[in-house]
């Protein structure tokens, strides 16, 4: 998969993901824009992409406001010429249960991802069709957008939006030949740390070890898994691939479907309450959806196991 004369902005790419979609994409030969507010770890990026031959600059800014978004795109025209793709992947998590939850902690972590997207993505298609050409726009969602996140009111509303984004950025935006799609990525970072059986993943993915494969089968395994996704959908092969939910950790690749009816009924005259439960234990109930998230990887062993733990 080659991305050369291609020009790329990631934001959020300092660290973690962002950092290994920054890598891939230069690796494959595109020219990218290292988004981050820390401007240590994104000029580290940097060199890391050049020290491998690759082109890349630092762009020091949060994202959120419409004059930042502005400015990473800017910048990119002014380095390389052009945009051809878009990864809208910066973020903050501030996780509390709903009762617990502050307004300054659901602001931020809604400012930072669903605005960050929205303005970000706003001035690149500004960009893609003033160019012409077509381009690529990658949101980033995450799995506690598309089932429960226990405690991440404020991030599963900014993820489940984002992948709305994605379903109408791409009707709106197919006449100009530019993709939207949202990736749904799993891997092995510091915020799944507090798991309690998976702490010690984290530190074999952060030390380089290798991840089991009864984990990585079911989606988890290090940032560098779910890169690849990013430069598929950023290249000339993803053409015609557009308003779609992927996802990928470890092993595992999936596309998610998209909201559908489950089940209906028809009533002539319409539906009273008595109606309706009369009606919903037959037709609905055996429909009602899971709304939890599936568990990822075995679950922990047992204390007193043949291992001889205690």
């Amino acid at each position: 998969m080659q991305l050369e004369g291609k020009s790329a902005i990631v934001t959020g790419a300092g660290r973690g993901l962002g950092r290994a979609y920054a890598m891939a994409l230069a690796a494959a030969g595109a020219s990218v824009v290292v988004n981050d507010v820390d401007g240590d770890v994104a000029e580290s990026v940097v060199k890391e992409i050049r020290d491998a031959g690759g082109t890349a600059v630092a762009e020091i800014r949060a994202v959120g406001p419409t004059e930042n978004a502005e400015a990473l795109v800017h910048r990119a025209v002014d380095e390389f010429g052009r945009l051809d793709v878009m990864v809208t992947n910066a973020g903050v998590l501030r996780d509390r249960t709903l009762t617990k939850m502050t307004d300054e902690e659901f602001d931020l972590v809604i400012e930072t991802h669903l605005r960050g997207t929205f303005t970000c993505g706003r001035a690149a298609v500004r960009r893609f069709r003033e160019q012409g050409g077509g381009g690529r726009l990658i949101l980033v969602g995450s799995p506690a957008g598309q089932r429960a996140g226990f405690g991440q009111t404020n991030y599963s509303a900014a993820k489940a939006a984002i992948a709305g984004l994605a379903r109408t950025w791409a009707a709106e935006t197919e006449k100009h030949g530019i993709t939207v799609n949202a990736i749904i990525p799993v891997a092995l970072t510091r915020m799944v740390a507090t798991i309690p059986h998976l702490a010690s993943l984290v530190e074999d993915a952060e030390a380089g070890r290798e991840i089991p494969v009864a984990y990585r089968h079911t989606g988890l395994g290090t940032t560098e898994d779910v890169a690849p996704l990013v430069v598929f959908l950023a290249s000339d092969a993803s053409a015609g691939v557009t308003g779609q939910c992927i996802g990928l950790g470890g092993d595992r690749l999936a596309l998610w479907s998209h909201p559908s009816e489950v089940a209906v009924a028809v009533r002539a005259g319409g539906w009273t309450a008595d109606a309706i439960a009369e009606a919903f234990p037959s037709t609905f109930r055996p429909h009602l959806q899971d709304f939890r998230l599936a568990p990822q990887g075995p679950p922990p062993e047992p204390a007193g196991d043949a291992k001889g733990s205690s």
